[in-house]
């Protein structure tokens, strides 16, 4: 009997270490000085739209806070609220490298060679659209190019940073509720 009794005292103790655990796992991986909102940092392209940056112009992308900012080397920061940023987009683009001798050199591969140098002249990399509101309520859109696998550390620090997800991800289970419903 006094074996039962044991056993039941180690199960119960077990099942509370384990709830204590999960329940403050997140509290004691902290520590006194860290807070949960951590910067993002990434290399970018600004192609267009985000009001005063030159297009084209490349720099860094940071997410601190409730703040979205671009900085390009020697210009001052261009900065928008995580918080006014009403929807964003990511999706991956590729682009032919090497210009005019690399097509050249294409054309000069015997027997179609050129289609498998075509193959690897290639670079891919991630687009990131937002779309934002201004201090007037204007809506405005802007497009950067990342660094492939960039785009994702992005998305989830400005989905940490605002607390919403992307309307396209939602508008995914809408569309196929949709399609069901046409299909009855």
């Amino acid at each position: 009997m006094s074996h039962r009794i044991i056993k039941q005292n180690h199960m119960k103790l077990a099942a509370a270490l384990i709830a204590l655990t999960i329940l403050c796992g997140p509290v004691l991986g902290q520590t006194a000085g860290q807070s949960t909102n951590s910067s993002v940092t990434v290399k970018a392209t600004h192609l267009l739209g985000f009001a005063g940056a030159k297009s084209n112009a490349t720099g860094t992308l940071l997410i601190q806070g409730d703040a979205l900012e671009f900085h390009k080397s020697g210009k001052a920061a261009v900065q928008v609220g995580v918080a006014s940023i009403q929807d964003f987009l990511l999706d991956q683009q590729s682009q032919q490298v090497g210009g005019v001798p690399m097509m050249l050199g294409k054309a000069a591969v015997p027997f179609g060679g050129g289609r498998v140098v075509s193959l690897f002249a290639h670079q891919k990399y991630d687009i990131l659209a937002l779309e934002y509101v201004d201090s007037n309520g204007g809506l405005h859109g802007s497009v950067f190019r990342l660094d492939k696998g960039q785009g994702e550390v992005v998305r989830s620090a400005l989905k940490a940073s605002s607390g919403h997800s992307s309307n396209t991800e939602d508008e995914s289970t809408n569309q196929s509720a949709a399609e069901i419903a046409n299909e009855k």
